[in-house]
């Protein structure tokens, strides 16, 4: 277990005030942020956790334009409705700020100042794309493109979401304006430049010799290969009429970078959060006076932020001198749905607000699925029936099915008295010696921030006290050892009352649910691990149910939901992704190909390959064998008979035990489904393709 420091300053990336937010979000940075918050107060310490409303990023001015209205009334309509979110689902911020707020702008600006006077910028004048119908320059993500090193042809001006390249608009290949969906020009304009290059000696030393070993591998090694890559002054400042003005005479007109304004606005909300509750914000954010008295500055965000968190941001705190640094930017990967990318364009998403409207009570159901699949060190999927599975299984199955077994018990047996426990069995110290270690695995993987394998101890946990009771079995006992079953009773509510702490990080509303049954207050965590919880004699309220069933047709309906969405938001042929173009070709180079019309005689599968079919195809030249990765796409009793092309002068290829004597040519959609390419009608074997 990681050693904890007194004081914790952490952060949950600002969700943009353009949209209601999906399961994907909670997953990205919120749930788990949530889950190491609680665990920290459980233990006491003095802990402010932070978030609010990013109100700055070309999201929201890109969607008031397309819309006619002001920015104003997009981020005063999802600021309120993400608010509330949040707090029904348990997402407990000790502050939800907004950028837009006045002190937001005054530090913002002071922040720049500092770095404008301490000489960090350098002014100079660039070219940069203008879009000449909207009358403005082409900052970030009003520009989409194809990514000059992956190829992904939806990349933004500042980065690709793809591939995790950081980028400049005129880095992009093909580049759009995302306001008129025109090419846009090239105009001169002046900006402020923070030179990264300058640091990256000192980020090398900080970030890969400080953080290897510490920080989540996908983490470093993504900050690895753009260090590797070189760092290059960004610009601050950017030619927008939305956002944090710049503080200098000659730059009227101008705002600052979001991901300068941005991170600002988490010293901002805790600057709000300190003013209202009476207390001194700099003690979360500034260096003390003895290092030892720093708070532990940690980041919770999506692995779409990562650069900016552990780059750009840190650079700028550095370079102000006065502000500690993140000790750890544990980021998450991407959560997909049923199959998909989530995509808030074509609504395929679980909307928590829909959510909480049509699961009442069930907040920490969605809690628990989700932490189930956290998508901690590579994409994961959530699916409804595995939703549905974890439910019944697992949280009526057998959290709630121990919990109910032992209060019913109690108020059965002792009209709801906690026995004392009498002479303790091999079996009894067994099960005490389990349960006192269960919190310390449980801390441990909370405090590493893996915190799947925490909520799986705790379940663990749970089932310990189903087993105890299955196979005690104190109902069969009762008559005959009725002292042997106050034992045995006592230790499975001492079990229940541990679990009133150890769920309370993941399962905050159940563990309130629980206390209440169990008419207990809250316990700190140091207390988790006590068989001494419930004093004998104690007297517990009488059993409700924690979880409820979830019935097939409630996932079913849910299913269906996402499928409608899917035929109402058909993707028009604008909206399909498709393959970046390859590499320029000479026509010489076109004129060697010889593709010609061919008939499938026969197909069948390859034996220890689920992806091959072994195709014997009449070229109209001859008859030969190629192998074709169409398996899992289509049978061999679909393909036999068909006409399709195949380029006949490919050089033979062994492959499986055989040789593939060529290629059949397939078309490929951006969601990976193929289709022959063949004639229009029946043509002879050996027709040219030209």
């Amino acid at each position: 277990m990681q050693k904890l420091n007194n004081r914790y300053t952490v952060t949950a990336a600002l969700p943009y005030a353009n949209g209601p937010l999906h399961i994907g979000h909670i997953a990205g940075a919120y749930l788990p942020s949530d889950i190491f918050v609680r665990y920290l107060k459980l233990r006491n310490k003095d802990v402010v956790y932070i978030c609010g409303s990013d109100e700055h990023g070309a999201a929201i001015t890109i969607r008031a334009k397309k819309e006619g209205i002001t920015p104003n009334e997009i981020i005063d309509k999802y600021h309120e409705l993400n608010k509330n979110t949040f707090k029904k689902l348990g997402i407990n911020f000790d502050m939800y700020h907004r950028t837009s707020a006045e002190n937001h702008h005054k530090l913002s600006q002071e922040f720049f100042l500092k770095l404008y006077e301490n000489g960090e910028f350098v002014e100079k004048e660039s070219e940069q794309y203008y879009d000449e119908d909207f009358k403005q320059f082409l900052a970030d993500r009003y520009i989409t493109g194809t990514c000059p090193k992956c190829g992904n042809d939806g990349a933004y001006g500042d980065q690709c979401e793809k591939c995790g390249s950081s980028l400049n608009p005129t880095d992009l290949i093909n580049p759009i304006s995302t306001l008129s969906g025109k090419t846009p020009e090239l105009k001169t304009t002046k900006h402020w430049f923070l030179p990264l290059d300058k640091y990256q000696e000192w980020m090398e030393k900080w970030l890969i010799e400080g953080k290897k070993g510490k920080w989540k591998p996908n983490v470093y090694g993504q900050c690895s290969s753009w260090l590797k890559e070189g760092l290059r002054p960004r610009a601050m400042t950017r030619d927008l009429d939305w956002g944090v003005d710049v503080p200098l005479k000659g730059a009227e007109g101008k705002k600052l970078y979001v991901w300068l304004d941005a991170p600002i606005g988490y010293i901002s909300s805790t600057q709000q959060w300190a003013e209202e509750n009476g207390t001194d914000w700099e003690k979360y954010w500034k260096k003390q006076e003895n290092p030892e008295d720093n708070s532990t500055l940690i980041h919770f965000i999506g692995k779409d932020n990562i650069v900016f968190h552990c780059i750009i941001f840190p650079v700028i705190l550095h370079a102000h001198g006065d502000y500690i640094l993140p000790e750890n930017v544990p980021a998450n990967e991407f959560l997909n749905l049923e199959g998909d990318k989530l995509s808030t364009s074509r609504n395929w998403a679980v909307w928590l607000h829909e959510y909480i409207e049509e699961f009442p009570g069930k907040e920490d159901v969605l809690r628990y699925a989700l932490a189930a699949t956290l998508p901690e060190t590579k994409d994961n999927e959530f699916t409804w029936k595995d939703f549905q599975t974890r439910n019944n299984s697992e949280l009526v199955g057998i959290f709630g099915n121990f919990i109910n077994r032992a209060v019913v018990l109690t108020h059965k047996y002792y009209e709801g008295k906690v026995p004392a426990r009498n002479e303790l069995f091999d079996y009894d110290h067994e099960v005490i010696n389990e349960l006192k270690s269960f919190p310390d695995v449980i801390e441990e993987k909370i405090t590493n921030y893996k915190f799947r394998e925490a909520l799986s101890a705790m379940m663990e946990f749970a089932r310990l006290g189903n087993k105890y009771l299955a196979e005690t079995e104190p109902w069969k006992l009762q008559k005959e050892n009725p002292e042997r079953v106050k034992t045995i009773m006592n230790i499975a509510l001492q079990i229940a009352a541990n679990l009133s702490i150890v769920c309370e990080p993941f399962l905050p509303f159940t563990a309130e649910k629980l206390r209440k049954m169990l008419n207990i207050e809250a316990f700190a965590w140091d207390l988790a691990g006590s068989i001494d919880l419930l004093e004998a004699n104690h007297t517990i309220n009488k059993a409700e149910l924690l979880f409820e069933k979830i019935e097939d047709e409630v996932v079913e309906k849910q299913v269906q939901k996402l499928e409608n969405s899917k035929k109402e938001n058909k993707m028009t042929d604008k909206d399909i992704e498709v393959a970046p173009i390859k590499d320029e070709i000479k026509f010489d180079d076109f004129m060697k190909m010889d593709m010609r019309v061919g008939t499938v005689v026969k197909a069948e599968k390859i034996k220890k390959s689920n992806k091959l079919l072994k195709l014997t195809i009449d070229t109209g030249l001859d008859t030969r064998t190629i192998l074709s990765g169409i398996a899992k796409h289509f049978t061999p009793e679909e393909v036999e008979g068909k006409q399709v092309t195949v380029l006949v002068n490919l050089a033979p290829r062994p492959m499986m035990g055989e040789v593939s004597e060529g290629m059949v040519l397939m078309a490929e959609d951006a969601e990976g489904n193929l289709q022959f390419v063949q004639p229009g009608n029946k043509v002879n074997p050996g027709s040219t393709i030209s």
